[in-house]
């Protein structure tokens, strides 16, 4: 009998490249993605093309209201997102963290892996090249793993669903690089906090530099489009 995973994936290059690292570690793929209340809705066309692409057996977009609550700048159009790395990568918690969202993610992909009956659920959270969200950290994985164990039927009859966070110790030239050799196409990735009406990435913000740094330190092109080379 095959294992099964749910993963979630936001249409980005760490989650197309989590999906890869979990196609090839065996697992039947169930993707999960979400329409939160972002500002843009084209990352969501990117994960249901990644998702297709990867052969997953079934991708579920699941609607929720994170925009009702606002409090960041990835669901608030009155909340500029800002375009200067310089001072977003800093000590504070920057504008783009939306509240809570990896933990309404985890909780109902959790909910679906017990309905799949999933061993893992699978998130593209990083510790290293990233943007100082708490929710991205090993011990904040650490503690829903603990949650997840106590909270679940399975968890409770001593079946575990594990958290496999792949990406979380590496940069993003190791992404990129291990990404690329699994066959990630990442000109169908979409990282940018807000990118055009066509669906051009602006080249500005804090994810695409990071993701523009990444790909020259992995000493592999960029296939980005670029409103703002």
């Amino acid at each position: 009998m095959s294992k099964k995973a749910v993963v979630l994936v936001s249409g980005g290059l760490d989650s197309a490249t989590t999906l890869a690292i979990a196609r090839d570690s065996g697992y039947d793929c169930y993707a999960m993605s979400f329409n939160y209340g972002q500002r843009h809705q084209v990352e969501l066309e990117s994960a249901k093309v990644v998702s297709a692409a990867m052969g997953v057996i079934e991708h579920k977009v699941v609607s929720l209201g994170l925009g009702d609550i606002g409090g960041s700048a990835l669901t608030d159009d009155t909340i500029a997102v800002p375009q200067n790395i310089s001072e977003e990568m800093s000590d504070k918690i920057p504008v783009t963290y939306v509240p809570a969202r990896n933990t309404v993610f985890l909780s109902l992909a959790l909910g679906w892996a017990e309905v799949l009956d999933a061993e893992a659920i699978f998130i593209g959270v990083n510790a290293v090249d990233y943007s100082g969200y708490p929710d991205c950290r090993p011990e904040y994985i650490e503690a829903f793993q603990t949650m997840a164990n106590l909270a679940t039927k399975k968890g409770v009859e001593g079946q575990l669903i594990q958290i496999e966070t792949p990406l979380i110790h590496l940069t993003k030239a190791e992404i990129i690089q291990k990404g690329t050799k699994l066959g990630v196409n990442y000109a169908q990735t979409l990282s940018c906090y807000a990118p055009d009406a066509e669906g051009h990435a602006c080249g500005l913000c804090d994810s695409c530099r990071l993701r523009q740094q990444g790909f020259k330190e992995a000493n592999i092109p960029d296939p980005t489009i670029y409103s703002n080379s």
